[in-house]
């Protein structure tokens, strides 16, 4: 059965290094026998469909034909469709009533427990909060995220440690879930 799934690259495209064009991702993933390849924006997103239902056998391959392909490696998180509406649906923040720069998710390689913020004194980063959900994290931002304290302290290295990590506005993952429904 053929599913769509999105790739979510991680750090490509941003200061000048590390560049990934969409054609040539494109390309990469149509070359990997994958189908109805389309990409969004310039930051890492692509949406595909593929018979393959293992995401991490998904990432592992698109990560080894990015590095044959560019020279470098790119952690890849692949997510299916049904599970980017779930993220969506269960959205602890009123997403309607605010912009997309305000809200923010970062998608896990695992499962993350909240042991890992144990140490994140979340009142004092007050307007600003986050949630976890399933292998991803809410983080409301009302002023940007360039601008989060919050967002800073949670990407540190420590919380994060042998967890792959990319983050996605709200505007962005609305748009991935339109773009992988089946």
């Amino acid at each position: 059965m053929t599913r769509k799934y999105a790739a979510l690259l991680r750090g490509i495209n941003v200061g000048g290094g590390r560049k990934v064009p969409m054609a040539e991702l494109r390309a990469v993933l149509s070359g990997l026998g994958h189908g109805d390849v389309v990409t969004y924006l310039q930051s890492g997103n692509a949406v595909f469909s593929s018979e393959e239902s293992d995401e991490d056998v998904l990432a592992a391959g698109l990560e080894q034909a990015i590095e044959e392909a560019f020279g470098f490696r790119v952690d890849t998180l692949v997510r299916s469709g049904a599970y980017l509406r779930a993220v969506a649906d269960a959205c602890p923040f009123p997403a309607a009533s605010l912009q997309g720069r305000q809200l923010h998710v970062t998608f896990f390689s695992e499962p993350v427990g909240a042991d890992r913020f144990a140490s994140v004194d979340a009142a004092a980063h007050l307007p600003e909060e986050f949630r976890l959900g399933d292998r991803a994290l809410y983080l409301y931002a009302p002023d940007g995220l360039g601008r989060s304290k919050l967002a800073a302290t949670l990407s540190r290295p420590g919380p994060l440690k042998g967890v792959v990590a990319t983050s996605r506005n709200w505007n962005t993952v609305v748009k991935l879930v339109e773009m992988t429904r089946d």
